[in-house]
């Protein structure tokens, strides 16, 4: 079965995809916003901070109680369901990090081919 989502599994994501473009550093200046989607009721929420603000990293604090297993005293999330994956949203649609690693390297790709084209090389 898989894992629940938690943070430690979110460390290992991020260390998995160090340089790839497939974490929130990465990927940011490209308009990927961190989000994680539900396999099983197929609904997406952006990463939020335990106050509801927009996170810039992924963050299962914010989390709805639909999706989470496990709370701390203090409100935080210690698990979330397993059917939940981390990746973000970029115009309206999901990307898995493995997708949004590829979807950053050819976008930063076009820009530079269209920097080098404009200054004639």
């Amino acid at each position: 079965m898989k894992d629940v989502m938690s943070k430690q599994r979110l460390e290992e994501e991020n260390d998995l995809h160090v340089g790839t473009g497939g974490r929130s550093q990465e990927n940011a200046d490209v308009g990927f916003r961190p989000a994680f989607f539900d396999y099983a009721s197929q609904k997406l929420y952006f990463s939020r901070f335990i106050d509801g603000r927009l996170a810039p990293v992924h963050m299962l604090d914010g989390l709805p109680e639909e999706v989470v297993v496990d709370r701390a005293p203090d409100g935080r999330v210690i698990r979330a369901r397993a059917s939940l994956v981390s990746g973000f949203e970029r115009n309206g649609y999901f990307y898995t990090r493995k997708a949004a690693a590829r979807a950053v390297a050819a976008i930063k790709a076009r820009r530079r081919s269209a920097v080098a084209k404009s200054s004639g090389n």
